[in-house]
């Protein structure tokens, strides 16, 4: 989605690791999958599981029962559960879970390169947040990850050091052993929304939405999963951009278009038209 890119088909071999290999090294980290896969699918793992946020109690009073939820309590309400293992099994659904039509950007090279130029409305939000997430993880550099946050993160956001991003770029980095702060030259990493939800709203000018990457990455060999990820959004100077607040509660990751996908009330992703 967003850009167009060049793609060259390679016959890859997925290898089993067994789980007593994979948790050391993961370094005694708590691993609900037991099969992965080498090189990158190891690098994946590292990047998502071992960063997902918790949630975060608020200090703001509980709504009243004939109230509308809060925005904390928008952002921190649970979402489906589904299996690990669903991130890694395509599983192809047999009916429909619905479809979500995202706006495309106006403007290809915004602020720290990320694509803009989205609508006011949800779906506009959706799409800006997918093309944030989308641009960090493709460049997988910290460097760059810092130019996006500070761009794109309102003040009173998740800090640059805590940032799930952040930690999913570092988290990469490190087990896919890659000598600086970005990925080499032989590393690649392709991160598409495939699809998304609006979780919530609270007028016109704030949401939470969620996008559900699909992420495919090669570094040794190929290794592929699905990867959702929630955020705050808020309109202001004319653009969607982080909104301030702790991060949402974690999103159900599961293989695109999969039956998990569909029960965990994944909307498919449908490019719309420009405004």
């Amino acid at each position: 989605m967003f850009r167009k890119r060049n793609r060259t088909t390679r016959n890859v071999e997925a290898t089993p690791w067994s789980r007593t290999r994979l948790l050391a090294m993961l370094g005694g980290l708590v691993v609900a999958v037991v099969l992965t896969l080498v090189g990158g699918g190891q690098a994946i793992w590292h990047a998502t599981v071992g960063t997902r946020p918790a949630v975060v109690a608020t200090d703001e009073p509980t709504a009243r029962a004939d109230a509308r939820p809060s925005r904390d309590e928008v952002a921190a309400a649970a979402m489906a559960s589904v299996d690990p293992q669903a991130a890694f099994h395509p599983d192809p659904a047999t009916m429909s879970g619905g479809s979500i039509v995202v706006p495309q950007p106006t403007v290809l090279d915004g602020p720290a390169g990320v694509p803009t130029g989205f609508p006011h409305t949800y779906e506009g939000a959706l799409g800006q947040w997918g093309a944030i997430v989308q641009t960090v993880l493709e460049s997988m550099s910290l460097a760059r990850t810092r130019e996006i946050h500070a761009a794109w993160v309102r003040p009173g956001g998740p800090a640059f050091e805590q940032w799930t991003l952040t930690r999913n770029v570092t988290s990469f980095l490190t087990a896919a052993r890659q000598g600086g702060d970005e990925k080499d030259l032989t590393t690649v990493v392709w991160a598409t929304p495939a699809a998304g939800l609006v979780k919530g709203g609270d007028g016109p000018d704030w949401t939470v939405v969620c996008v559900l990457l699909d992420v495919q990455a090669w570094i040794k060999t190929e290794s592929r999963m699905g990867y959702g990820l929630c955020s705050r959004m808020e309109w202001v100077d004319g653009r969607w951009q982080v909104a301030p607040g702790a991060e949402p509660a974690p999103a159900p990751w599961a293989w695109p278009g999969s039956t998990a996908a569909v029960a965990a009330g994944w909307l498919a992703w449908r490019e719309g038209g420009v405004r």
